[in-house]
């Protein structure tokens, strides 16, 4: 019986052992460079000969960048118009004082200044203005801004529908649009205005305006193609009736309502409005003299602590003034050099005393 137990044991011991080996060999990795980790490799050894140089040459390149971005951005001319209303002497007081959403009666106020510097691109600011918030930020449809008027996403609440029909454009983002009217006039030695033209059009990222943005099919006639929407809450006017005189510019595809729905990153922005196209030859786009801003204000913001702007501004080869950029190279470029001098001091210090003790 024993022996007849031992020779079990043993035969079940070396099945054991031969399942086990099957099932290593086929845990196994392949015999490969890359699963055997036998590539070739390379670590760099950081010392001081590659290091203090590397911080002195990032210092010298980035020093330089960020001075000419810095002056560039400060070349650039830009003129600014507080018309919120906030104060009783402001022009726009009684505007901001007694207009609501649910006011009817546009509200005129005009805003005289003096230009003394030559400006093309025309902008509307708003502070204390967070697009940037999650809710409001999912608060659209894109689909629905791409021409398809079928059941509005769910993210539009509470603007998703008015009763039983569908709002047509849904959502947070679209029912806040920014509709002052800003009109602006030069005023002449004789005290006569001349309004400066203001080009609408151009304003719009080109895929914006061609891609995302899409009027729904209607053969050419948006007041059928959006026969069974609602306008947004706080519009006065339906979206086929945002530029009834320009059919590329009206609807889903209005330039201006394609620049607000790109919603901003800081409660403190500003948007592209119009554009001051520049005149033939040496002529200044717009001359020095008297200028009157000529504001229809139908955005009210005191309810939020908000702020309204109007900015005259250049552009230059980076783009509007933002002197954030220079600032950022010349920072990052003066601690690496600081760095490099300090390390380069310690290394010295600690480099002699080493020699001395040897």
């Amino acid at each position: 019986m024993a022996s007849s137990y031992n020779a079990k044991e043993e035969d079940g011991h070396h099945s054991g052992a031969s399942s086990g080996t099957g099932l290593s060999k086929n845990k196994k990795p392949d015999n490969t460079a890359f699963k055997q980790q036998r590539l070739p490799a390379w670590q760099p050894i950081l010392t001081a000969g590659s290091v203090l140089p590397a911080f002195f040459v990032i210092g010298l390149i980035f020093i330089p960048i960020g001075i000419g971005l810095y002056v560039t951005s400060n070349n650039i001319k830009e003129f600014e118009i507080d018309y919120t209303g906030v104060s009783s002497d402001s022009p726009c007081y009684n505007c901001a004082k007694n207009f609501t959403w649910n006011t009817t009666e546009p509200c005129v106020c005009t805003v005289n200044f003096t230009l003394l510097q030559p400006n093309v691109f025309m902008y509307y600011g708003l502070s204390n203005f967070y697009q940037n918030h999650r809710r409001y930020v999912k608060s659209r449809d894109d689909r629905q801004l791409n021409g398809d008027l079928s059941d509005p996403s769910k993210e539009c609440e509470p603007y998703r529908k008015s009763g039983d029909v569908s709002i047509a454009p849904c959502g947070a983002i679209a029912n806040s649009l920014f509709n002052d009217t800003l009109v602006l006039y030069y005023v002449d030695s004789n005290n006569s205005k001349i309004e400066v033209p203001l080009v609408k059009k151009g304003i719009a990222w080109w895929t914006d305006k061609h891609v995302k943005f899409r009027n729904p099919a209607g053969n050419g006639n948006l007041t059928l193609a959006f026969r069974d929407t609602a306008k947004p809450v706080n519009w006065a006017k339906p979206v086929y009736e945002l530029d009834p005189s320009d059919p590329d510019n009206n609807g889903f595809i209005n330039e201006d309502f394609i620049v607000w729905m790109r919603t901003a990153a800081l409660p403190t922005f500003r948007k592209l409005y119009r554009i001051i196209q520049k005149k033939s030859g040496t002529t200044p786009t717009l001359p020095n003299g008297n200028y009157m801003l000529n504001i229809t204000y139908n955005y009210p913001v005191l309810s939020f602590d908000g702020r309204k702007r109007m900015i005259l501004s250049t552009i230059s080869w980076m783009g509007g003034k933002n002197p954030f950029l220079g600032i950022a190279y010349i920072t990052v470029g003066s601690i690496c050099f600081f760095l490099g001098v300090v390390l380069l001091i310690i290394h010295h210090k600690y480099d002699n005393r080493n020699t001395n003790s040897n």
